[in-house]
């Protein structure tokens, strides 16, 4: 198959960009890495009459330190992310990443592409979530920021605008005893996860988690952030919580797909198995380092 017809434009700035998808509106679609966007063209799934290319964009990549958090540019290759010694101050991330599909996709994908993509079965969203990351936003009128919370509205949908260009993501750094993990169940190594987990932990004095951070993926129309299991766990004894137990709150009242690979029972069973053994290594790594 081959792509319907369409206008390719190739910006070299932020504004140019974001001028070209007002003007445009909906008949207009921002191109990142195209490892998304490019296959649904492809197959005819998606069309749009105008392409808007952030490739020849400066200043959109790019990985730095910025005020207790990571700020990774929209652009960012996933394969440049996977092997910066900066995304280690960010371990959930830096784990998340490898996980991505297979090289050859890293090699173009971006960070920003696969955040705005908001595919609910994708791994960087569900950091994204799991880290309360801030997105930053150019539009026509400025730049704004974005609570990841809030970013997110359905399978493929962000609350951004036509004319709306996402250029950077922000991570903030967890400092002190922490520990992270990300887990996920997939029939073949790359393919999307039937469901996932990312969770982040801190231990404070006396062995007790301070603070916990679950994040769903796979198991609803966005990531989804478990609650209820984070108030269930925060204030526990490492050495005494019910783990599995807050793997099945984590998942309880989600409405996970039913589709063929897999079905919602099924799902929910894998998801509150996968929350379960991300804590155990969370909380590992926490404790002891």
């Amino acid at each position: 198959m081959k792509p319907a017809p369409f206008a390719y434009h190739a910006p070299t700035t932020v504004a140019d960009a974001c001028a070209l998808l007002a003007e445009h509106g909906d008949d207009a679609k921002v191109l990142a890495g195209g490892q998304s966007l490019v296959p649904l063209l492809a197959l005819r799934l998606a069309r749009f009459a105008h392409l808007v290319d952030l490739n020849r964009v400066p200043g959109i990549s790019g990985i730095r330190r910025v005020n207790g958090s990571l700020e990774v540019g929209a652009m960012t290759r996933q394969a440049v992310a996977e092997r910066s010694d900066l995304v280690k101050a960010v371990p959930l991330l830096a784990q998340a990443v490898p996980l991505i599909g297979h090289f050859q996709i890293r090699n173009r994908g971006t960070v920003g592409g696969s955040i705005a993509h908001a595919d609910p079965a994708s791994e960087l969203p569900a950091v994204a979530l799991a880290l309360d990351a801030t997105m930053v936003v150019a539009s026509p009128s400025g730049e704004r920021t974005v609570p990841a919370a809030s970013f997110f509205v359905s399978t493929w949908t962000t609350s951004l605008g036509a004319e709306d260009v996402l250029t950077a993501v922000r991570f903030p750094v967890w400092e002190g005893r922490t520990g992270f993990a990300v887990e996920e169940f997939a029939r073949r190594s790359g393919d999307f996860a039937v469901a996932g987990a990312a969770c982040a932990v801190s231990v404070a004095s006396g062995d007790r988690v301070e603070r916990a951070a679950i994040a769903l993926f796979g198991m609803g129309p966005t990531p989804l952030r478990a609650a209820d299991a984070e108030a269930a766990l925060a204030g526990a004894a490492v050495s005494g919580a019910d783990l599995a137990e807050i793997g099945q709150l984590a998942v309880r009242g989600t409405d996970p797909p039913d589709d063929l690979h897999g079905s919602s029972s099924y799902r929910h069973k894998v998801g509150a198995h996968l929350v379960t053994r991300a804590l155990t290594r969370a909380l590992e790594e926490a404790s002891h380092g």
